[in-house]
């Protein structure tokens, strides 16, 4: 995929995720594997406002190659996913509500997701019959740390299509466009769903293990 295909992409997927709520301010970011290396928003833009400036580009190293403006804090993390996951093509990291509260509400380290037939918008995902496991990891200022976290528990358990960081937001995975915004649309419906139901069943914090 071409840098200037991929940008499109994201610009589009930017307008369709800040119209959700799922990135406010300038919370968010996105990227995309192309035949020169990677594309990546840069830091501090309204993702629903994205245009070209508003993008670095990297070689295969993970080097700038293109761009000016300050790559984002999180470019690293966004890199560990394509190492781990070779057939990802993006990465889309998003702040919702649903996200963010579940991340913290839940003391494990996953989510565990059982009962749903949205399940079945994930890739590889059969049946509501299934647990569907999302990994969470405890927040991070030092991304190279975070980013070694991650790939150490991928190590004995693989992620496959999405990551939370415990108070801060989902990080999906898709091999094209339609896949990975069509992961993020069935995780949200997913979390806001769970969400709901911790709050008439009347679930605790610490109840949820």
């Amino acid at each position: 995929m071409h840098n200037n295909t991929a940008i499109s992409e994201l610009i589009e997927a930017g307008k369709w995720i800040s119209q959700r709520g799922w990135v406010p301010a300038t919370g968010g970011n996105f990227s995309a594997r192309t035949t020169t290396g990677f594309v990546v928003t840069a830091s501090g833009f309204d993702k629903g406002q994205l245009g070209t400036h508003t993008f670095i580009q990297l070689d295969h190293n993970g080097d700038r190659s293109a761009g000016s403006a300050k790559p984002s804090a999180e470019t690293e993390l966004h890199l560990c996913m394509y190492k781990l996951i070779p057939s990802a093509n993006f990465v889309l990291h998003t702040h919702s509500v649903a996200a963010t509260v579940l991340s913290r509400v839940v003391k494990g380290h996953s989510l565990d997701l059982q009962g749903y037939e949205m399940q079945k918008s994930i890739a590889g995902n059969t049946s509501h019959l299934d647990i569907l496991s999302i990994p969470i990891f405890d927040n991070d200022q030092d991304i190279d740390r975070l980013s070694l976290l991650v790939s150490d528990h991928h190590l004995h358990t693989p992620i496959e299509y999405a990551v939370l960081i415990r108070g801060h937001g989902l990080y999906v995975v898709g091999r094209d466009i339609r896949e990975v915004r069509r992961h993020l649309e069935g995780l949200e419906f997913l979390f806001s769903c769970e969400l709901e139901r911790l709050k008439l069943e009347g679930i605790s914090a610490e109840a949820k293990v």
